[in-house]
């Protein structure tokens, strides 16, 4: 009880968003609040601040924390989780173990998901988010990445772990700037962030036609697109946080006029009344009003970026190994036109147009 003409404490910016937000109805928020998302557009450094890295681990209990990594979507070997264990152990990480499902049989199995139980992290990888989605889905592991995710535990997921953390999710498309029509398609995602469509690779791989043809195509949908070294940071299911290098670029399509219903193969698409938000780190946006969220009304807790450090002895190989973590997917046809180029000048052959597989532009993961 408060006395008449006594002076109510005051509330710091952090005691005020919480109160606001309890204040929401709890059907206005996504279907699984509890924990925290992290969706990075890839290519996370690894070998310097790692801005994006220390976030999760901050997020996941800092030294007390107990990481899983899924490699799943990734087609290089056990090279992509020796790196992230050395990265999180070096950053100060209690536990870092892999769990990697390598068919839906393996998935499904029952047992041998206890890691899940005790996670206080889960990262999945970069690679293939339709190898990921079609591995895991309705399955057991699935399940248990869900109940992790409902009971506290953060979940991040770069590139097509990204992707993958949605409930539609990119399966693949063309870059391009200009939105047309079956430039990508959608698959099931994970569902942990229902509602939206995540992209990744962003402004590195020019996916803005992409993300906006998607939306116009499923208004209902939030594009996110994020760029490389970026990450989405999403509380409760409701509030997106950036952090990193580039910037997250969102597609409101809610009043969006296009002609996507009757426009005819790869047509540009006719798209009229999108609103467009470019957020970078340190901007936060409000997912369920769809609008901009002011600094000082939202808690943060970003820590200090200390200075670089060294991931492993061998310095060359690692970067060298973090270059092709961040390159790989079955989307990106460049490094493969590329090393055509490469051998025909190996050979002499220089002087003629590259002309490329028929099939080249059409995987774009």
């Amino acid at each position: 009880m408060v006395l008449p003409g006594t002076a109510f404490p005051e509330e710091d910016s952090t005691q005020r968003f919480w109160r606001t937000l309890r204040q929401v109805p709890n059907s206005a928020l996504t279907a699984v609040p509890a924990g925290v998302l992290i969706a990075v557009g890839g290519a996370e450094d690894k070998l310097g601040r790692r801005t994006v890295l220390r976030r999760f681990l901050a997020l996941a209990g800092g030294a007390r924390a107990r990481i899983v990594v899924v490699p799943t979507a990734s087609a290089l070997g056990s090279e992509v989780f020796d790196l992230y264990f050395s990265i999180f152990r070096t950053l100060g990480a209690a536990e870092v173990v892999e769990l990697r499902p390598r068919s839906r049989a393996d998935a499904d199995t029952p047992g041998g998901w206890e890691a899940l139980d005790r996670a206080t992290g889960v990262y999945l990888t970069g690679g293939n988010q339709l190898k990921l989605s079609g591995i895991v889905t309705g399955t057991r592991f699935h399940a248990g990445l869900r109940s992790a995710y409902a009971r506290g535990a953060v979940i991040g997921g770069t590139s097509a772990g990204a992707s993958a953390l949605s409930e539609h999710m990119v399966a693949f498309g063309t870059g391009g700037a200009t939105p047309k029509q079956r430039m990508s398609q959608l698959a099931a995602g994970l569902g942990l962030l229902p509602g939206t469509v995540i992209d990744q690779h962003f402004d590195q791989r020019n996916r803005y036609g992409r993300l906006i043809s998607l939306v116009a195509q499923s208004p209902g949908l939030l594009g996110i697109g994020i760029d490389e070294d970026t990450g989405a940071v999403v509380h409760g299911g409701r509030v997106l946080e950036v952090v990193g290098r580039g910037a997250v670029f969102l597609v409101d399509g809610s009043a969006a006029v296009s002609n996507a219903y009757e426009a005819l193969r790869t047509a540009p698409l006719m798209v009229s009344g999108v609103v467009l938000h470019t957020l970078p780190a340190g901007a936060r946006f409000d997912l369920r009003t769809r609008r901009l969220i002011d600094a000082d009304q939202v808690p943060s807790d970003t820590e200090a970026s200390p200075e670089p450090g060294q991931v492993a002895a061998d310095g060359r190989s690692a970067r060298t190994l973090a270059a092709r973590i961040a390159a790989e997917g079955a989307d990106d046809t460049t490094p493969r036109r590329n090393q055509r180029r490469r051998a025909r000048r190996h050979l002499g052959d220089s002087d003629g147009p590259d002309h490329g597989n028929p099939g080249d532009e059409k995987e774009q993961r």
